[in-house]
Parts: structure tokens; C-alpha cells; sequence
């Protein structure tokens, strides 16, 4: 099994890189991911805290979870009437 030795955002190619111990790598691409599964600003919104502040999340949540009910769950819409 491959072990995860590491995970950071690059700004340079706007990408959650990561890397295995066996030299493989992973980059999921940010900004195609928000453009698929982010309806309103909210949700973009907290797709980017988890890209800063914790990438092996945004990681896990991408590649093995449920995003969409994942942002529906975490995220609150109520437009102004």
C-alpha cells in the first residue's frame, strides 16, 4: 500500500498535490472541482478554507467522499427577500 507522505495546495498551479512514497502523485485540480460541484458562494467558500487550511481533508472528501452532500450539509444559502 502506498503511504501519503505528503500534501499542500501549490498556488502555482492552483492543484492539491499529492505524493505517495512509491514516487506516484496526485493533483486534483481546484478549480475544475468548485466549477463542478459549488452552486453559489458559500460553498466555494468552504471548499477554499478546507484547500488552506486542511488540503489532506479537502483531499479525502474529494477522492473518497461526498462532496455535494458534504455542502449542502455544511453550508447554509438564504437569500435576501
Amino acid at each position: 500500500m502506498k503511504k501519503l507522505i505528503s500534501c499542500e495546495f501549490n498556488f502555482d498551479t492552483v492543484c492539491v498535490e499529492l505524493k505517495f512514497s512509491d514516487g506516484s502523485m496526485i493533483a486534483i485540480d481546484t478549480i475544475a472541482v468548485e466549477n463542478e460541484i459549488a452552486d453559489n458562494m458559500y460553498q466555494r467558500s468552504e471548499l477554499d478554507y478546507l484547500i488552506y487550511n486542511d488540503p489532506v481533508g479537502y483531499a479525502e472528501l474529494i477522492l473518497n467522499g461526498d462532496p455535494e452532500t458534504y455542502l449542502k450539509t455544511a453550508t447554509e444559502y438564504k437569500p435576501l427577500d
